[in-house]
């Protein structure tokens, strides 16, 4: 079973939609990330998107039945930014559990560091389904 997206917010988090970037950065990752932001916000964008990543990750799997699956917002973020910046699924790991932008754009409050770890395996398990291919589909 996936979800896009949780409809919860957890403690600390920010609507991913109230991110704050800094505009003047050179760096890769903010602009990345700054470009998920405006996916996630514009429905027009985002329905056709998670549409497809349904109907391509685990297309028969129970929607409704199973443990929870990672949700497709996680894959959709952690493997743009994996496949975009050349990233292993070492740094991967430590990106995601560490980096506090990565983490608000995932869902995570500023202070549950320690509670929501990724595991290098599930990153694999899950991550790896967001391929190259998909992502250049039109």
């Amino acid at each position: 079973m996936r979800e896009i997206q949780s409809s919860q917010l957890n403690f600390g988090a920010v609507d991913i939609s109230k991110i704050k970037f800094n505009k003047r950065s050179r760096d890769e990752m903010p602009q990345l990330l700054r470009g998920l932001q405006h996916i996630y916000v514009t429905p027009e964008y985002r329905d056709p998107i998670f549409k497809l990543l349904e109907e391509k990750i685990a297309p028969k799997v129970s929607k409704q039945n199973g443990r929870k699956g990672m949700e497709l917002w996680k894959i959709l973020v952690m493997g743009v930014v994996r496949l975009n910046l050349n990233w292993n699924y070492d740094r991967l790991e430590n990106e995601v559990n560490h980096h506090s932008q990565i983490r608000e754009m995932l869902g995570h409050g500023k202070y549950e560091f320690s509670e929501h770890v990724y595991a290098l395996q599930t990153l694999k398990d899950n991550v790896s389904l967001l391929t190259e291919d998909l992502l250049e589909w039109r």
